[in-house]
């Protein structure tokens, strides 16, 4: 069913293009790498915050500024992923860690906004901690999923 999507998607310009080019892909890779740098070294210092260091330091005062840089690098991380699934879509739909990478996605996604929109850092310390530590994990599960894709 997704494969003839996928075949449209890796004959379009955009896809011969980011394949063929000596210093397209690799702009594009090192920019998905600087969205995650970006989304992670944000999310991990708000997250051990949640988890009980720093307790001096007022969870709003960090949340404000790294919120910021976590969304910069997930839209980074997220268009630059866009483009190297566009150079091999069909060998990434038929890879089982792509779904766990998209599925680990998704869920460190609704914990986000599930923690943003109800403030859980103000709710109590055990909902804070969870949802830090789920953050932490379901993060370090999205890297590890993509950075293994790229070894088989």
């Amino acid at each position: 069913m997704l494969q003839p999507l996928a075949d449209a998607l890796e004959g379009t310009a955009l896809s011969q293009a980011l394949r063929a080019s000596l210093w397209l892909y690799p702009m594009v890779n090192t920019g998905h790498v600087l969205g995650i740098a970006l989304l992670f070294g944000a999310i991990v210092p708000l997250d051990l915050r949640l988890l009980g260091l720093w307790r001096g330091v007022p969870v709003d005062h960090l949340a404000r500024p790294l919120v910021s840089v976590a969304v910069v690098g997930l839209l980074l991380a997220g268009g630059t992923g866009a483009l190297l699934f566009a150079t091999r879509p069909g060998d990434y739909i038929g890879e089982p860690l792509f779904g766990v990478k998209l599925s680990l996605l998704a869920a460190a996604l609704a914990n986000a906004l599930l923690m943003r929109r109800a403030r859980r850092w103000r709710q109590g310390p055990g909902e804070a901690r969870l949802a830090g530590a789920a953050s932490i994990a379901l993060w370090l599960g999205v890297i590890a999923a993509g950075r293994l894709i790229g070894y088989r």
